[in-house]
């Protein structure tokens, strides 16, 4: 990588302000997903890694949470402005470990620095209340305090965004940090650590560990077990979400689980189809598919079904795919094989089920890798089909006919999930009532770019609990506590 800044390419754990190697010594290779060449070696954490950063937290916390909420504040509008001076190289990191287009990099960038921005404004808003008292003589005030070390588990498709979407809340709150990105996402993690370092927050307050996917319970299992860790911040799947909750439940820790999604995009037969065609590309090709809130499941009404797909098609199949580093590129590399087997096998299966190939449907074996998929539309999809039950997590679009309203929200909401939902309708009614309907924690409208740090994010049923974000999105990293004074 051309970094302008060198110093941001780090390969070492952050423990209580210093850089180190795990303790064992091994190491974890981080690839390029456009070709599989080895970028770096960052450290292979374990359990003695994790309760370095445990005790370095738990030793800084004191401070930080006496630390008056102002200077919080000013330590984090820093590291934003820092993060904002780095746009370009901090892109690249993300493109270079994630396989995500340049452009589409510099727009997490931002994404993330706007989390880091919102929470240092939102540090110093943490209000308490004077609450009435029944009877003469007392005071009675609820205040909010910090909940304790937080531990901060991150998935690989958005290095910057979900990494700076709970920590900066965390920090914003007064608690301190632990933290471990995803194996195959590291660098962009430690990088922004690097830049918080730069931006002063005291020593210990901020810690990373990075650690395969072989070591990763071995570092989640002394952070689950530990009763200074205080609360716990994931993003990931919900079999592991249910797991930490599980293990969790033996200290009573506090947690914010962002888990996995079924996301239905819904046109009706009133819609604005080329306002419904490019609110779908938008949210599902981003990132080449690999969100947990882009629509898995696209239901169009039997009225316009045709023409709609017509559309779609020539959009989907005009997108470019190559590696981040080609200017021209839309669609890069998925993360790794594992990733193109699964999205590969959903497909297989529909077409053996019976969904008709409209476009792509085929690994594209580029010079560049392996790990590249067509974006595929895949007409004459029905709920037999695993793409239905399963988030694909990939550029493919299957498509459902559906003819009334009351059938196609029982059937977008037939699933365990409910993270995100989409529809397009110009009926004001319908748009209440479907909203109301739609059993989801988030909900767009005519509208398929949802994603905002001034919103609250989250699910409900197996898509999780608690929200990021928002003017709610400090709560979680808080506790309130009760005071009363009598003898007045």
């Amino acid at each position: 990588m051309n970094l302008q800044d060198a110093t941001l390419l780090r390969a070492d754990n952050f423990i209580a302000g210093r850089w180190m190697a795990a303790a064992s010594g091994q190491q974890l290779e981080v690839r390029n997903p456009a070709d599989n060449a080895l970028i770096v070696a960052v450290p292979d954490s374990a359990a003695a890694d994790a309760q370095a950063a445990v005790d370095a937290a738990q030793a800084a916390f004191p401070a930080w949470k006496a630390t008056p909420a102002r200077e919080r504040a000013q330590l984090l509008k820093r590291w934003h402005a820092l993060i904002i001076e780095h746009q370009q190289d901090l892109a690249l990191i993300i493109s270079t470990e994630q396989g995500k287009p340049l452009a589409e990099g510099r727009g997490e960038v931002l994404y993330a620095a706007s989390y880091v921005e919102w929470f240092a404004e939102e540090a110093t808003r943490a209000n308490g209340e004077l609450i009435p008292a029944p009877v003469r003589g007392r005071r009675m005030m609820a205040l909010k305090e910090p909940v304790g070390v937080v531990a901060a588990i991150t998935p690989w498709n958005f290095p910057a965004a979900m990494i700076a979407r709970k920590i900066a809340p965390a920090l914003a709150a007064g608690c301190t940090v632990v933290a471990k990105p995803a194996e195959d996402t590291p660098l962009t993690s430690l990088a922004l650590v690097h830049l918080a370092e730069l931006a002063g927050f005291p020593a210990g307050v901020l810690n990373i560990v990075s650690a395969s996917r072989e070591h990763t319970p071995a570092v989640v299992d002394v952070w689950l077990k530990d009763v200074r860790v205080r609360k716990i911040t994931f993003t990931g799947s919900t079999p592991v979400g249910k797991h930490l909750a599980r293990e969790s439940a033996t200290t009573l820790k506090k947690l914010s689980l962002e888990l996995g999604g079924n996301a239905p995009f819904i046109v009706f037969e009133d819609a604005d189809l080329d306002a419904a065609v490019e609110g779908l590309m938008v949210s599902k090709f981003r990132n080449g598919g690999q969100t947990c809130v882009c629509p898995n499941r696209v239901f169009v009404h039997d009225a316009v079904h045709d023409q709609f797909v017509e559309k779609l098609a020539s959009r989907v199949g005009a997108l470019k795919v190559g590696p981040a580093t080609r200017a021209d590129s839309q669609i890069g590399p998925m993360i790794n094989a594992r990733a193109v087997n699964k999205i590969m096998a959903h497909i297989d299966d529909a077409l053996s089920k019976g969904a008709q190939l409209v476009t792509g449907g085929r690994r594209l074996l580029q010079g560049e890798g392996p790990n590249y998929v067509a974006p595929t539309v895949l007409s004459s999809a029905t709920t037999a089909m695993l793409l239905a039950q399963e988030e694909t997590f990939g550029p493919v679009v299957p498509v459902f006919r559906f003819t009334g309203e009351d059938e196609v929200v029982r059937i977008a909401n037939d699933t365990p999930f409910g993270l995100a939902a989409y529809f397009y309708s110009r009926d004001i009614a319908r748009v209440w009532r479907v909203a109301d309907a739609l059993e989801t924690g988030i909900v767009g409208i005519n509208e398929g770019a949802l994603a905002s740090e001034a919103a609250p994010f989250g699910g409900v049923k197996e898509s999780g609990y608690g929200r990021e974000g928002s003017t709610h999105g400090l709560d979680d990293y808080m506790h309130t506590k009760y005071l009363c004074q009598g003898g007045l």
